[in-house]
């Protein structure tokens, strides 16, 4: 994968603001992005998820396969099936031919699945089989299809009580959100409302000829207190409002007040910095992500290195007599003894071919048997405490965990 910053994303993507969990969310993307892993992104509506899969999508090796995105809110319960699976000519009123639907059309790329909570209970079933084996059938069809597709998926419900309520599958949810990427609701996000206003002012006022719109001080403050149930969105419906009503190009208190009468105080918090609020287990997961990335990383370094010494070494008698060895490490290889060369069938994966599936897997695998989770998990807190001087805020930042977890790490290890 390309080295890429945070900063290269925001600039690539239009995207403003300088807020903590929103970076989080970025570096989140990033990390998955090369993997085929299922990400489900979660926030409220409005506040801009649509990048995310975007960002995914750039930056994985499915780049210059297609890109779809699906609402799956703004298609009918009776055509949807057919919308995302296709359907054969016949199958019902109105099919007067064969359609692909979005998972065979865009086979190899990655689809999009904007307010996912939406789908019906049966359309669920068949993206379940998706996302287990790759198979679905067409509408009035029995044939088997395969599709080669990565799902990222994004919803504004709570989706822990629509699977209580019976509207969603607990075991399509789980699927879904092997990742969980958060991005945080503009009231969490104060000190970014006078940088995305100013983008949005100077936008319409190149779009529509005139001079940008700015306010008063005290404007600006009414601005940032405002709890803003439609995000982002509606920050920019304000904006481009007043830039074309107004001819006062500078807006007082007064004259925002008539645009936003009822002013609900935000909730507010003193660190800008703060954590848009995750379950415990969604924290120690990624910590363990992190851990185990790097863990399969240094493993196949190793793999690398042991392989250009083994393939450099002219004593053929330690190859013939270790194959089944290196088999075992490398995969399969074809060994020409009167050239003394060999190569590999089945090479090990490059760090960009890693997913989170594999990591896992192959823990479980006697190559790795001697690794231990904890003990690594001891040396990544030990290093980002030296790294950071001891300071427990900037370790547990650095680290993607809260700084109630941390301090029970390191009184659980003595640290």
């Amino acid at each position: 994968m390309e080295s890429v910053s945070i900063q290269n994303i925001k600039q690539k993507f239009g995207i403003i603001g300088y807020d903590y969990a929103l970076h989080r969310a970025l570096e989140k993307a990033i990390q998955v992005a090369p993997t085929d892993i299922s990400v489900l992104v979660l926030g409220e509506s409005g506040v801009g998820k649509e990048f995310i899969p975007k960002i995914i999508h750039q930056y994985s090796s499915r780049k210059h396969h297609a890109y779809i995105a699906v609402n799956c809110g703004a298609i009918p319960e009776g055509t949807i099936d057919s919308e995302l699976f296709g359907h054969e000519k016949g199958s019902f009123t109105g099919a007067t031919s064969m359609r692909k639907g979005y998972f065979e059309g865009s086979n190899g790329g990655t689809i999009f699945l904007d307010e996912v909570g939406e789908l019906p209970l049966t359309t669920q079933v068949r993206l379940l089989r998706i996302l287990e084996s790759g198979e679905f059938i067409k509408v009035g069809s029995s044939k088997i299809q395969k599709t080669n597709i990565r799902i990222v998926a994004a919803t504004n419900l709570n989706m822990i009580e629509s699977i209580q309520h019976g509207k969603f599958r607990e075991d399509l949810y789980y699927r879904l959100n092997t990742v969980q990427i958060n991005v945080p609701p503009l009231r969490f996000r104060k000190n970014d409302i006078k940088f995305l206003f100013k983008k949005f002012s100077n936008d319409f006022a190149e779009k529509y000829r005139m001079p940008p719109v700015t306010f008063t001080e005290d404007a600006l403050k009414y601005l940032e207190d405002y709890s803003w149930p439609g995000n982002i969105r509606q920050l920019k419906n304000l904006t481009e409002q007043i830039s074309v009503v107004e001819t006062k190009r500078e807006i007082s208190i007064e004259k925002l007040k008539e645009y936003i009468p009822e002013n609900i105080p935000s909730i507010s918090f003193s660190n800008p910095n703060v954590h848009i609020e995750r379950s415990f287990h969604d924290r120690e997961r990624d910590f363990f992500y992190k851990i185990l990335f790097d863990m399969k990383k240094n493993f196949n370094d190793l793999k690398n290195i042991t392989f250009q010494l083994i393939k450099n070494n002219s004593n053929t008698r330690f190859i013939e007599e270790n194959q089944e060895l290196m088999e075992k490490v490398f995969g399969k290889m074809i060994y020409n003894r009167d050239d003394s060369i060999f190569q590999l069938e089945d090479s090990s994966k490059s760090e960009d071919d890693l997913d989170y599936e594999e990591v896992e897997e192959d823990l479980s695998k006697n190559e790795l048997s001697s690794f231990s989770l904890q003990k690594k998990e001891i040396e990544f807190i030990q290093k980002a405490l030296k790294k950071n001087n001891g300071k427990r805020r900037k370790t547990a930042r650095e680290l993607g965990i809260s700084e109630r977890t941390l301090y029970r790490k390191i009184k659980q290890y003595g640290l």
